[in-house]
């Protein structure tokens, strides 16, 4: 089940907050796990089994390390094999075929696999209850005793499938207790309805144009066509993204959950990592803290810093698909964090902003080729349309689908910068001042606008093709 499709919008969410609310406040909890239980066995019905087991091992090892928490060498095996396990995961439902495809090319040989379906949202959940675990070991949290609790932690339906990564320590209180108001529940809706509708009207849109485009032979197509089909696939990601975690954000609120930003403007970064501060915040904030900070951080000799960087980016690029493609795009992200360590980062910040953001941005679109694409001979035959290097200029593809498309990516490109978010603000700020009539019509016109929002994104997700989240692969 997704956010963005009619069963969710019309049946499964007015279920949810009609019998949650009605529900007595020691059955809260229980309701809210048995409901997000349901929300992943709806696409996985099998599958839900992995979900019940990475629970309820993990609430084990969070046990144990209480337990044997004045036994060092106890203890480090209980992590040791607590990472094992939650790994085994991955590899099982995410990597297999990958390495044996991989071993069978290295070595010439045909080992075959039975086909493993993959777990919706399985790198989410996983590196969630690793962090548990982890937090009850640094004492940052304390471990639950009870597995209902644990259970709520880590299949909480509304980050469950894509996110954000919620740290344990973050959320532990809420879990225990939590205070549900009209001001959070109206605030749900309006965030609600903002992911709704970056994710319906201009995801799906740009989804569309960026498809089209990649269907065909990098070969056969412009310059002018490449580009555009890469810009509209960097659109794309960033509102579907972006999008399901304003929903997920949004439904939490709901429910009385505080969930953490995840996005903030990161097309407006001047570097690649500034980016990647903005971009999927609590992706980045993990492999801070459980991997680059372990591993030594910046603690050590510079040449042990950008290895400790080569490393967690490179990770973060397997991370995110079992692909070459991935580890090169990770990998190709990692090396310009070095060099802006290195050096490059002084001369940008000497540079004036816009020399920056324009630096920032070739980087990131040209990095989402490989991110996109199906195989590196794809990728580098699309860079090579791009970059001109089959000679077929601007072309007349690209002029047909500015003249269609030009509108959605004007409206991208807008939607992507705090320059609505500020007009609204001053809006806001200029009508309180004006008195309170005028106060009052602001409100109204803001409240009109989003149910616009929400009645476009309705006639949208009926009249079109089906479109699952990107990062639900992941």
């Amino acid at each position: 089940m997704v956010f963005s499709s009619p069963v969710f919008l019309f049946l499964f969410l007015p279920f949810m907050l009609f019998t949650y609310f009605i529900a007595p406040r020691f059955l809260k909890n229980y309701f809210l796990l048995a409901g997000s239980l349901f929300f992943y066995a709806w696409g996985e019905p099998v599958l839900v089994v992995i979900m019940l087991l990475s629970i309820g091992m993990n609430y084990i090892f969070a046990l144990a390390v209480d337990a044997y928490r004045d036994s060092s060498v106890k203890l480090k095996w209980i992590m040791a094999v607590m990472i094992v396990a939650n790994l085994s995961i991955l590899v099982v439902f995410k990597y297999a075929q990958f390495l044996v495809d991989n071993l069978n090319s290295l070595l010439s040989i045909s080992i075959e696999i039975p086909d493993i379906p993959l777990p919706i949202g399985v790198s989410f959940f996983t590196f969630q209850s690793i962090s548990y675990v982890i937090d009850v070991y640094r004492k940052d949290g304390k471990a639950q005793k009870n597995p209902f609790n644990v259970g709520l932690y880590i299949a909480l339906f509304p980050q469950l499938i894509a996110g954000p990564i919620v740290r344990y320590q973050t959320i532990a209180a809420q879990i225990k207790e939590r205070h549900e108001t009209i001001e959070g529940f109206a605030y749900g809706i309006r965030r609600f309805i903002i992911g709704l509708g970056k994710k319906i009207i201009i995801a799906d849109s740009c989804g569309r144009i960026a498809d089209q485009i990649f269907a065909q032979n990098p070969a056969d197509f412009s310059t002018g066509l490449a580009w555009i089909g890469i810009i509209a696939y960097t659109f794309q990601i960033y509102f579907d993204f972006s999008g399901y975690s304003d929903m997920a954000i949004g439904l939490a609120k709901m429910f009385g959950f505080d969930l953490l930003e995840n996005f903030n403007y990161p097309y407006i970064s001047k570097s690649i990592g500034e980016f990647w501060r903005r971009w999927n915040i609590s992706l980045g904030t993990w492999f801070r803290d459980y991997v680059y900070i372990p591993l030594g951080g910046n603690r050590k000799r510079e040449v042990h810093t950008y290895l400790n960087l080569l490393i967690v980016w490179t990770l973060t690029g397997v991370w995110h698909g079992a692909d070459w493609t991935f580890v090169l795009w990770g990998t190709y992200n990692g090396l310009f964090i070095m060099l802006e360590k290195a050096f490059l980062g002084k001369i940008l910040k000497q540079s004036k902003r816009v020399f920056a953001h324009i630096y920032a941005m070739f980087i990131v679109v040209t990095g989402f080729v490989f991110f996109r694409s199906d195989s590196f001979s794809y990728a580098f035959s699309y860079l090579g349309s791009m970059f001109g290097l089959q000679g077929n200029g601007w072309g007349i593809d690209a002029s047909y689908q500015l003249a269609e498309n030009g509108v959605i990516l004007i409206i991208a490109l807008i939607a992507s910068t705090p320059l609505l978010k500020k007009v609204c603000a001053w809006l806001e700020n200029t009508a309180k001042q004006s008195g309170e009539i005028r106060s009052a019509g602001y409100r109204f016109a803001a409240t009109g606008s989003y149910l616009v929002v929400l009645l476009l994104s309705v006639v949208f997700m009926i009249s079109n093709t089906f479109n699952p989240f990107i990062y639900f692969r992941f």
